[in-house]
């Protein structure tokens, strides 16, 4: 097991990621980043079959730590870390034990599968501030849940704990702590090949599907406007 501000296992056909700045609540900085992107490189080598990101107690991750680092290069990297995680060729699991806030809210939603202890949470706190996260992580979490998840948790800012995680669909399965891992590790580390061809399968479905949307969106928005232009040269 590696060492530092993220430390990596590699346990037969899955990788265990863990955010371990727990004096700073997991919030990951430059450092974190750079470390979860050479594992995401190193797992596709691997050729792994599941990728489990977690946290040392007392959260999963606080938010970013921007301390030293020019803010356009650290959200530069996170941007890259979030789609290392879903160009992945394996099953990638956040395993949430304790607060998912800001930029560890985005790494959650960044995974396929989601597992949470009672006392998760999943909220973005700069909401409240008017901030939002990047359109790739608003445009992933409503293609991911629905629209009205997506305002409740960026536009109202909605701190969501385990039951209504769960109702929402933003978690897959509940968890104690103890067996956080065991759990993931045993439900996924028996995941097959045909399996992974299926996961790669609904990636792209579900990127075409969003591609068709923006084209179908797009037409509607070229027809309104040459309506709206047929109206002002008919007054």
């Amino acid at each position: 097991m590696s060492k530092g501000a993220v430390l990596v296992d590699w346990r037969d056909n899955v990788a265990l990621l863990t955010l371990n700045r727990p004096e700073r609540r997991n919030a990951v900085d430059l450092e974190s980043l750079l470390l979860i992107r050479e594992a995401q490189v190193e797992a596709e080598k691997r050729k792994i079959r599941a990728l489990v990101l977690t946290g040392t107690a007392p959260a999963f991750c606080a938010g970013a730590d921007l301390a030293g680092v020019r803010e356009e290069v650290f959200h530069e990297l996170l941007s890259e870390v979030l789609l290392g995680f879903t160009q992945l060729p394996c099953v990638t699991i956040a395993a949430i034990d304790g607060p998912a806030l800001g930029a560890g809210a985005q790494l959650i939603v960044a995974c396929d599968v989601r597992v949470a202890t009672p006392t998760s949470v999943i909220g973005v706190p700069a909401a409240k501030l008017g901030l939002v996260v990047n359109h790739w992580t608003i445009e992933r979490i409503v293609r991911e849940f629905s629209w009205p998840v997506a305002f409740h948790v960026w536009v109202q800012s909605n701190d969501w704990e385990l039951l209504m995680m769960r109702l929402l669909g933003l978690v897959t399965l509940p968890s104690l702590r103890h067996s956080l891992f065991a759990v993931t590790k045993l439900r996924w580390s028996r995941v097959q090949a045909s399996h992974l061809l299926m996961l790669w399968l609904l990636r792209v479905a579900s990127k075409r599907w969003q591609v068709m949307m923006r084209a179908r969106e797009e037409k509607h928005l070229l027809k309104s406007d040459h309506r709206s232009s047929r109206v002002r040269d008919v007054n």
